[in-house]
């Protein structure tokens, strides 16, 4: 596979595929499908393909300690066992916001769970940024976003960053051992088309982001700088994670929500699995340490 040719590992159809994250364990990909309500796992190449039914809206799934799965839904936290198919309440949270639902996740160095919520219409400014760490209640970290997305960490674990996706603005954070944030600022504005979406920080430091409806991935040095761009076959591109033996296979989760019937015939692959290699690995995928 060449650098930066993507390759659509899985032709899904999902409809809004999200939190693509890799289980070295498992040797395994595992995303969701948020609109369908699944969880789905396949192999580096796309095969040994699973998929599991939730209840409800699914925004993340991220792996535990000790095994099984955290997942976001609305208005709660809960634990997904892959063996059983079932769902253990973890956190209640929001219960005054029926309206929102739980969106992308990501697990820290320290097991801490971040994560955000939304306006399931996507109109509201409702949504809000958590941490949730061992022997804590659930924080609210930060607030007065519509969409929020792509939280992740540096390598040094010194700054944080989360997305405000219809303010097409992704922001930095300083982060302590602690898990507070501090001097919120402007990392990168997007320009041109498309919304940022999901983001993933690579062992270099360099931030990738899926644009949802600008059809490309684009890559940010830690000083703000566009280091590169790769276009995708097809508009809505969710996030990114890294994955295989070695880190440097990129898996990418897309979208036809949203598209006409007319766009959809220009993307038969929209709502695909993607993956292409490239040179600076990824960080290894933490676990969540939920008490």
């Amino acid at each position: 596979m060449n650098l930066y040719q993507p390759e659509c590992i899985w032709p899904l159809g999902a409809t809004l595929a999200e939190g693509p994250v890799w289980h070295a364990e498992d040797k395994a990909l595992y995303f969701v499908d948020i609109k369908q309500r699944a969880i789905h796992r396949c192999a580096e190449d796309g095969g040994r393909r699973q998929s599991w039914t939730v209840p409800d809206e699914v925004g993340f799934a991220l792996p535990m300690h000790g095994g099984d799965f955290v997942c976001g839904l609305p208005g709660r936290i809960e634990r997904f066992s892959f063996e059983t198919g079932e769902l253990t309440p973890l956190h209640p949270l929001e219960e005054h916001l029926p309206g929102n639902r739980l969106n992308d996740g990501y697990v820290d160095r320290h097991g801490a769970l971040w994560f955000g919520s939304m306006d399931n219409a996507e109109e509201a400014p409702s949504g809000a940024l958590y941490r949730h760490a061992a022997g804590e209640a659930v924080q609210h970290k930060d607030g007065g976003y519509v969409i929020t997305n792509g939280p992740c960490v540096s390598p040094d674990g010194r700054t944080f960053y989360h997305t405000d996706t219809l303010e097409k603005t992704i922001y930095a954070f300083d982060l302590d051992d602690q898990g507070n944030l501090s001097n919120k600022r402007v990392f990168v504005r997007i320009e041109g088309s498309g919304y940022p979406d999901g983001t993933a920080v690579d062992a270099d430091g360099a931030l990738w982001v899926g644009l949802f409806g600008g059809a490309r991935i684009e890559r940010y040095a830690a000083s703000g700088e566009l280091l590169d761009t790769i276009n995708m076959p097809c508009s809505n591109i969710t996030k990114v994670t890294f994955g295989g033996e070695d880190l440097r296979t990129v898996f990418v989760t897309t979208a036809r929500k949203g598209l006409s019937a007319e766009e959809l015939s220009r993307e038969p692959l929209a709502g695909g699995i993607f993956s292409f290699r490239v040179a600076s690995p990824g960080q290894l995928q933490h676990l969540y340490i939920p008490e």
